[in-house]
C-alpha cells in the first residue's frame, strides 16, 4: 500500500486536471470518475491514499468510502475527502466514517501537497512502527525458540513492564520504548543449548555459568543497530540480571547504575517467570509472587518500583488474565 500511487476520484474533469497539475511532478497519480470506478481501481491499484470526491452523481463519497471500509484489504488506506461542502456537520459524517482529512474546494496549490505531504509521512510512520514490531516479535520468539514458552508471554512482560514504567512517572515515549524494547530481553538465548534452557530441574554450577551468557549475547545482538528501541532492548538485555544490591550478573552493578528500564524489567520479568508454569516448576499463586517480591525489595529489586508494581495488582492481574486466555485460545488452535 505504501508504494501506491495516489487515487484521485472525482466527476469534474476541471478538478482532476487540477488536482493532477498540483500532484503529477511529486507522486504516482491515478485516476476515477465515478464512484464504481474509484472502488475498482482501488482494489486494482491498492493506492498509498486516496483523494475523494464528496458530491458525486450516482454512487456518491461517502458510499464509496463506505465500501472501501468495509472491505479488510482496503479498510487501512487514508482517504481524504474533497469538498466545496461547508459546515461541521458534512466533516463530521466523513471522519465518522473514517476518512483523515478534508480538502475544500476550490484548491490551493500550497495546502494540497501539505495535507498531502503530512498524511503520506503518517503512513510510512505507522509502517515503520509496523516494521518494529514485527522485528522485535522475531527477535522475541528467536529467544524463546529453544524453549517451552509460547510467544504470548514476552508481550505479557512486556505489558507489565509498560505498566510499571507508566506508574513510575516516565513520560509516555519512555514508557511505550520500554514496552516495545522488553520482549527482546532474552534474544541472547538463542545461543544456549536446548538441554540447558529446558533442563527439568535446577541447574548445577557450570550450566549456571553458561546460561548467564545470554546477557551478553543478546546485548552483542541488539547493540547491532542504531535505532533508539534497539539501544534500549540491547541494555535491557545485558542488564536485567544486575540485582540492586550489586551481586547480580554480568556486570555487579548495582542501585542506580543499573538502567531505570533494567531494574522495571527485572521486576516484570520475575513477577512472570513466577506467575507462570516453567519446566521445572509450576505456576506460583499470585500472592506467593508478591511476597517473594517483597521478600527481594533491597536486594535483587530497588524497593520502590517492588511497591509501585503492588499498587497496581489489579492492572497487572488484568494484564495476566487477558494474556492466559490468549494463550488458552493459542494452544487449542494448536491442538485442532
Amino acid at each position: 500500500m505504501h508504494n501506491g500511487p495516489i487515487l484521485i476520484v472525482d466527476d469534474d474533469p476541471l478538478n482532476l486536471a487540477a488536482l493532477q497539475q498540483i500532484l503529477s511532478e511529486e507522486y504516482r497519480l491515478v485516476f476515477a470518475r465515478n464512484g464504481q470506478e474509484a472502488v475498482n481501481n482501488v482494489l486494482k491499484h491498492m493506492p498509498s491514499l486516496i483523494m475523494l470526491d464528496v458530491k458525486m452523481a450516482g454512487m456518491n463519497g461517502y458510499a464509496v468510502c463506505r465500501a472501501i471500509k468495509a472491505d479488510k484489504r482496503t479498510e487501512g488506506i487514508p482517504l481524504i475527502f474533497i469538498t466545496d461542502l461547508s459546515g461541521t456537520g458534512d466533516e463530521a459524517e466523513g471522519f465518522a466514517m473514517g476518512a483523515v482529512d478534508y480538502i475544500v474546494k476550490p484548491f490551493s496549490p500550497p495546502i494540497v501537497k501539505a495535507r498531502i505531504h503530512i498524511h503520506l509521512s503518517l503512513v510510512r510512520a505507522t509502517l515503520l512502527e509496523q516494521s518494529y514490531r514485527d522485528a522485535i516479535y522475531m527477535l522475541g520468539e528467536a529467544g524463546h525458540y529453544n524453549d517451552n514458552d509460547t510467544g504470548v508471554h514476552i508481550w505479557r512482560m512486556a505489558a507489565y513492564a509498560g505498566a510499571l514504567a507508566a506508574a513510575s512517572g516516565l513520560n509516555p515515549d519512555i514508557c511505550h520504548q520500554i514496552e516495545l524494547s522488553a520482549p527482546m530481553h532474552d534474544t541472547g538465548k538463542i545461543g544456549i543449548p536446548h538441554e540447558i534452557l529446558n533442563k527439568p530441574g535446577k541447574l548445577d554450577a557450570a550450566e549456571r555459568e553458561i546460561m548467564k551468557r545470554h546477557s551478553q549475547i543478546g546485548y552483542d545482538i541488539l547493540s547491532k543497530s542504531d535505532a533508539p528501541i534497539f539501544r534500549m532492548a540491547s541494555e535491557i538485555a545485558l542488564r536485567h540480571h544486575e540485582r540492586y544490591d550489586g551481586s547480580g550478573y554480568p556486570g555487579g552493578l548495582a542501585g542506580k547504575s543499573i538502567p531505570e528500564s533494567a531494574r522495571i524489567v527485572a521486576v516484570a520479568d520475575v513477577f512472570d517467570a513466577l506467575s507462570m508454569k516453567r519446566p521445572y516448576k509450576e505456576a506460583w499463586a499470585i500472592d506467593r509472587v508478591i511476597r517473594t517480591l517483597q521478600e527481594h525489595a533491597g536486594s535483587h529489586f530497588e524497593p520502590r518500583l517492588v511497591d509501585i508494581f503492588i499498587s497496581i495488582l489489579p492492572q497487572i492481574e488484568k494484564i495476566k488474565i487477558q494474556s492466559d486466555a490468549r494463550e488458552g485460545s493459542l494452544g487449542q488452535n494448536a491442538n485442532t
